[in-house]
């Protein structure tokens, strides 16, 4: 089940609001890349994205989570081991999550070009 608190309008800009709303913060985007192809533990994705406080990666993989893109599986042992991976709703950003990575490296690149050296 998909879980929303919001509302939308369906006025013309409406899927892109609720696309946007899902994946709005400044980590999520990237969470969601990293866990693209895999099953990553919580240190695992906080090396891969180390400008992230670990309060802030905690709270937006928990709103993933709550929006139903993003799985979290708590093994029972000591110490504690969670994994975190896509849902079928989440893998559903792939094509979207691979778009805004190919549009980011041209970016990057006209970026580079037009720099003064």
């Amino acid at each position: 089940m998909l879980k929303t608190n919001k509302r939308y309008d369906c006025a013309i800009g409406c899927p892109v609001e609720a696309t946007l709303d899902l994946i709005e913060g400044k980590w999520k985007g990237i969470i969601l890349y990293h866990l693209l192809g895999e099953t990553l533990r919580f240190n695992e994705l906080r090396r891969r994205i180390p400008k992230a406080t670990q309060r802030i990666l905690t709270r937006q993989l928990r709103e993933l989570e709550t929006s139903g893109i993003v799985n979290r599986h708590v093994y029972a042992q000591i110490p504690p081991k969670v994994e975190y991976s896509l849902t079928e709703e989440g893998r559903s950003l792939e094509p979207l999550l691979r778009s805004m990575h190919q549009w980011g490296v041209g970016r990057i690149q006209r970026i580079v070009r037009i720099s003064p050296s």
